[in-house]
């Protein structure tokens, strides 16, 4: 499903360079949980712009699905994560002007899913929100919220799923349903699931987990 091998990021400074991290690797299989914890400014988001093709490495390579991302263009790379990836974010990042229903449904549409509204629908359900089909991200909960981001990731069926703190902003109770319900839908879905933390309980739920420490990562 994924393969980073020997990977670095370096950002260009005023007087020097800035190397993030150097000569990471990493393989994800089918259905795999794996959770990459740090401490705040350790690169951890980049890390994830990076493996998912959001963003280039300085060096070495990753390949996703078996397609090398550097030989693709930007639209070709856009057109991959579009059928085979999706993102949960910490800020959710739904659209305001959209009820809970459009929100999913949009994703569908971009990916050409020939029954957006019943698909958008049965996920929603999944999560608990047949009630709430219709409520904006402003008539929401931050847990409701996050719900939608999470049907809305499942909804197009994706090989993997990137999950970026994704609890970062719910209060613990709230946090833990929703991570109940993730885990869940990666066992039922054998989707590949990769996961941003500072949690280190939040990690130890997943197979895998893995520190990014110092520019390098290593196995917990």
């Amino acid at each position: 499903m994924l393969q980073a091998s020997e990977i670095s990021k370096t950002f260009p400074g005023h007087q020097e360079d800035l190397t993030i991290f150097r000569d990471i690797s990493l393989s994800a299989k089918r259905g795999e949980s794996i959770a990459i914890i740090g401490q705040s400014g350790a690169g951890k988001s980049t890390l994830l712009s990076l493996l998912a093709g959001l963003d280039e490495p300085s060096g070495g390579s990753i390949s996703l699905l078996n397609h090398p991302l550097h030989s693709l263009d930007e639209a070709t790379r856009a057109q991959l994560r579009a059928e085979h990836i999706s993102f949960i974010f910490q800020s959710f990042q739904l659209l305001p002007e959209l009820s809970a229903l459009d929100n999913v449904q949009l994703a569908l549409e971009i990916q050409g899913h020939p029954q957006p509204e019943q698909q958008a629908a049965y996920w929603l359900d999944q999560v608990g929100l047949t009630d709430r089909y219709d409520h904006t991200p402003a008539q929401l909960s931050g847990g409701e919220q996050q719900r939608v981001a999470i049907a809305r990731a499942f909804a197009t069926e994706p090989a993997l799923l990137f999950a970026d703190e994704p609890t970062g902003n719910l209060d613990e109770a709230t946090g833990q349903d929703i991570i109940d319900q993730l885990f869940e839908l990666n066992r039922s879905h054998q989707t590949t699931l990769i996961l941003i933390t500072h949690d280190p309980h939040l990690a130890q739920r997943c197979q895998r987990c893995l520190r990014l420490h110092q520019g390098a990562l290593e196995p917990l």
